[in-house]
């Protein structure tokens, strides 16, 4: 399914003279030619969404166009399974797992109406992250046992899209709301120039308001709360968290007030961030050596390494250090990983308040509290102790109680192997300084450790 130029080279000149009649393909649908030289008795063609962030939700709704309609041409020509690669691509800027979403649900829910004219719908990846992607999702979208679909409803995002799997925002949908009371009106007189039947005046002075009524059943109205007064309740809740006094602004911790967000919207300020990071560079932010990757831990899980020293908040922008951040944590948080912070010498520079990790937390998603492992903290200081417990009680005590304090070198290496570090001098000088008359010795020029060994007196 979908064109592209190793498909055309596979399939031999015929395709592409076929293809030249077809007399092009708009985004969203698709078309079908013959198969020629490929293993297959049809191909279907079909155009992909540009992806913008200022028109997400088009773009969703598009790729899912795309999905349904190669499924509906699959069952107009007598067809009964289907090799779906990937529509979305990184030269149109769609990320990647948003995207996977999207067209996994939208195949669930045609095979719901369709299942006994679909035998088989194969989805092929050809990148590893891509394989990653699908095998994570697809058993929430379709569980094999009772145990997945446990896991499955407890890991979907809460905005599934509607019943062909398009994402729905309820303040564009059309409302009914119960006529309010209006006085009875006395029809104005009618000049000579309207022309109004006898029939027509009778049937309008017969009219009462409350047969109308009667067929708006409030029932059906009040089954949800109108999205207009749920947005403007939001809004007030924010205005007043911002405007009002609040002990934590007084102290000098930031913003932590505001409305908690919903899973669905943490999920999109998530992929908003995502998708601003991957089009931008941020060379400069990873030349700071702030945040970057390390190896894995004793068991295996990949590390995230922060150093505290580098954080240089007089210098830095912190919006695009936030996009490079979920950029840099993004492959690591689908699955369990730890972060190993190096708070030596950090005490010197200024750091940011609550207000801002609780963003940061935020934006980066429910995945991230989820599948951190733990937080190792190295050479912790009394004030670092006291704002992180300032973050269990105020923010998250959730993420914040896997921290783990590691008063030296030699201990964090019982977690993370020294090989798979890359661990900045002054940690090493830190290490020796504060350590070395506890039987630690470290060089910080080759970094080689060894017990101090002490002669016995004579």
């Amino acid at each position: 399914m979908h064109s592209s130029p190793g498909l055309h080279e596979a399939a031999g000149p015929g395709l592409a003279e076929e293809c030249s009649t077809l007399g092009g393909c708009r985004t969203g649908t698709a078309k079908v030619t013959n198969a020629y030289d490929l293993p297959a008795r049809r191909v279907i063609h079909t155009v992909g969404p540009k992806y913008a962030l200022k028109y997400h939700t088009a773009a969703e709704n598009a790729l899912s166009h795309c999905y349904r309609a190669c499924l509906e041409v699959l069952i107009e020509h007598g067809l009964q399974s289907i090799a779906m690669g990937c529509i979305y691509t990184e030269a149109k800027n769609y990320p990647r797992e948003p995207a996977a979403h999207v067209a996994i649900r939208t195949v669930r829910r045609f095979l719901e109406k369709h299942k006994d004219k679909i035998a088989a719908v194969v989805f092929c990846t050809s990148t590893a992250s891509d394989t990653e992607i699908y095998k994570r999702l697809l058993p929430l979208y379709f569980p094999r046992d009772k145990h997945e679909e446990e896991i499955a409803i407890a890991k979907l995002p809460a905005d599934v899209g509607d019943e062909n799997g398009e994402t729905t925002i309820d303040e564009r949908k059309i409302r009914i709301t119960a006529i309010p009371a209006a006085s009875v009106a006395f029809p104005r007189p009618l000049s000579t120039s309207e022309d109004v039947s006898a029939n027509n005046l009778a049937l309008t002075m017969r009219r009462k308001n409350s047969h109308i009524d009667s067929l708006l059943d409030p029932s059906f109205m009040c089954l949800s709360k109108d999205p207009d007064m749920r947005r403007k309740e939001q809004w007030e809740k924010v205005a007043q968290a911002q405007s009002g006094w609040s002990c934590a602004k007084w102290l000098g911790l930031g913003d932590l007030g505001g409305p908690p967000l919903s899973a669905a919207e943490e999920y999109s300020l998530h992929a908003r961030y995502l998708a601003r990071a991957n089009a931008l560079n941020l060379t400069e932010i990873a030349e700071m050596k702030i945040v970057y990757r390390g190896g894995v831990d004793n068991e295996g899980r990949p590390v995230m390494v922060v150093v505290g020293a580098h954080f240089l908040l007089r210098c830095l922008d912190l919006e695009r250090f936030v996009l490079y951040v979920v950029k840099e944590f993004e492959p690591l948080i689908q699955k369990p990983y730890t972060i190993v912070y190096f708070h030596s010498a950090a005490a010197l520079e200024m750091q940011p308040d609550l207000g801002w990790m609780k963003r940061l937390q935020q934006i980066l998603g429910r995945k991230h509290k989820r599948n951190l492992h733990a937080i190792y903290v190295l050479h912790p200081t009394l004030g670092l102790k006291a704002t992180i417990f300032a973050l269990q009680l105020l923010v998250d005590a959730e993420v914040w109680r896997k921290v783990v304090y590691v008063e030296r070198l030699l201990q964090l290496f019982r977690y993370v192997p020294r090989e798979q570090l890359t661990i900045p001098d002054f940690v090493f000088q830190h290490d020796l300084e504060v350590n070395g008359g506890r039987g630690l010795v470290v060089d910080p020029r080759t970094k080689f450790i060894t017990n101090r060994t002490t002669s016995a007196p004579r």
